[in-house]
């Protein structure tokens, strides 16, 4: 699921509970434990997010690195290294 997406439904989840609680007779202590495990539940959606990025940038850095071994294996270069 994209970030965009989780972050999407995550909100209208957050705005649905919101409303929701506020219509209730519930006791404010059982909005707040909602509200507080919406929020808990956002942040890991971002940490994964930020996870998932981080590792797609890694693998583009190693994929660009390869490319250069490649290029300089191809021109006969002394230093392969890139």
């Amino acid at each position: 699921m994209t970030f965009i997406k989780k972050l999407s439904i995550t909100l209208i989840t957050f705005v649905a509970i919101f409303g929701l609680t506020a219509c209730s007779d519930d006791k404010a202590e059982n909005a707040g434990e909602k509200v507080d495990q919406m929020v808990h539940d956002a942040g890991n959606a971002l940490e994964d997010a930020g996870d998932k990025v981080g590792d797609m940038a890694d693998d583009a850095g190693n994929a660009v690195e390869d490319a250069c071994e490649k290029v300089k294996e191809g021109v006969k270069a002394k230093d392969t290294d890139c």
